[in-house]
């Protein structure tokens, strides 16, 4: 199943810096480690704004809850989710 995904990320103003730090070095590990695992297919800034559009491509929206809470920024996070499926006018094969 595909779901697009919008994360915009609002750290408290009053948040340690070494803090910040740490949680975005984790949140890229772990985006990174989804990515490698195929379900978090494309991942895109948001020009000007701390937020991302991504694609996932997961088995279930359990999966797609399970994936996103995980993120160690989750808690800082307001979300947008959207299911998708293919178009039949696409001519990518590879659309799911």
């Amino acid at each position: 199943m595909l779901f697009i995904v919008d994360m915009k990320v609002n750290l408290p103003p009053d948040m340690a810096p070494e803090r910040a730090v740490k949680l975005k070095a984790d949140e890229r590990e772990m985006a990174q480690r989804l990515q490698r695992e195929g379900r978090w297919r494309h991942l895109w800034r948001v020009a000007g704004s701390y937020a991302n559009v991504s694609v996932f491509d997961v088995e279930s929206p359990e999966q797609l809850q399970e994936a996103i809470s995980s993120l160690p920024l989750f808690p800082y996070m307001d979300i947008n989710v959207r299911a998708v499926c293919r178009h039949p006018s696409s001519i990518h094969e590879d659309d799911r």
